[in-house]
């Protein structure tokens, strides 16, 4: 967090919106998104991500609740709110036959700033496009278009960028790279909020996560303290002979024996320590004769996690 005491820079009140056809999208959504934090907005295909960022960006229009972007009613004052927002949008599109360079300084026109070359210059060398600023769009790969894209929704200085799957189609090994440049934004004072569906993404990135799922925010959390509670912690013993049964004295609710009987796995809940859990059970095992040849510890990861509060969910 870029703060000990984080200021609001989103604020979302009762969002609700239902479409035409009767699609209740969003269902009375409170979110606040703290000042120079990436926050990752995680959930389902239907959950409502795209539905709550086109109300933010003024793409959507609400049924009910307010949304205030750095200060600025989005539906009262949206030429003000709107000017705070960049959005980098999932789809690739944008025009093939301009230049990088025309492309990004027609953005900022559109926005009714002034032109800027410095700026512009800037921002494209900060995603390392400068040397690209003459060549067509068409003619770019596939994470330098994704970097345009960027460049466009950072060409009239927003205050909050809305990333929506920034590395969909990106190529591993340029999935680092773009991680790097989202931190840096944050760093120069740039608010992110991140759609992805690479959770380890959001679990590389995110300052805090939260989760959507049937246009309810069923969770919002700081990273390591929802690691912390949610997650599990998987000891596994490989034994040296086989067991068909766990011994009576090392009954556990969470003590499990493998199907093959050549291993027993521990499951720790939440904050419990794997390594505390780990030499406890060794003593036990020890006690009861029971020989072993290895110990392994894994920690769930944040789609372990997601994966249960969604599926949890009634």
């Amino acid at each position: 967090m870029a703060t000990d005491t984080p200021k609001t820079i989103v604020s979302i009140v009762g969002l609700d919106k239902t479409y035409n056809g009767g699609h209740h999208a969003l269902k009375s959504v409170d979110l606040e998104i703290y000042r120079g934090e990436i926050f990752a907005l995680l959930g389902p295909n239907g959950a409502g991500k795209t539905t709550l960022i086109g109300i933010v960006c003024g793409l959507v229009r609400a049924t009910g609740g307010t949304v205030i972007a750095d200060g600025h009613d989005i539906a009262h004052d949206y030429r003000a709110a709107r000017a705070k927002i960049g959005l980098v949008p999932q789809e690739l599109s944008t025009d093939m036959f301009e230049t990088v360079w025309h492309s990004v300084n027609y953005s900022r026109g559109l926005f009714g700033k002034p032109r800027d070359h410095a700026h512009v210059e800037q921002v494209l060398r900060d995603l390392s496009l400068w040397e690209k600023r003459n060549s067509k769009i068409g003619a770019l790969s596939g994470g330098m278009k994704r970097r345009v894209l960027i460049a466009k929704a950072l060409s009239h200085e927003p205050t909050i960028l809305f990333l929506d799957e920034p590395t969909a189609g990106v190529h591993v090994e340029l999935r680092r790279d773009m991680w790097e440049m989202v931190r840096a934004l944050r760093d120069r004072g740039v608010t992110i909020i991140l759609t992805t569906h690479y959770i380890e993404e959001a679990e590389e990135m995110a300052d805090r996560i939260g989760v959507i799922d049937g246009g309810k925010i069923i969770l919002i959390e700081e990273k390591h303290a929802l690691m912390q509670k949610l997650g599990r912690t998987r000891v596994t013993i490989g034994l040296n002979e086989r067991l068909d049964v766990i011994p009576p004295a090392l009954a556990d609710e969470r003590l499990a024996l493998a199907d093959d009987g050549r291993s027993l796995v521990l499951t720790l809940m939440g904050e419990d320590d794997g390594a505390t859990g780990a030499a406890d059970l060794i003593k036990r095992l020890s006690a009861e004769g029971v020989e072993f040849r290895s110990i392994d510890t894994a920690r769930s990861s944040l789609e372990d996690i997601f994966v249960d509060l969604v599926e949890k969910r009634p």
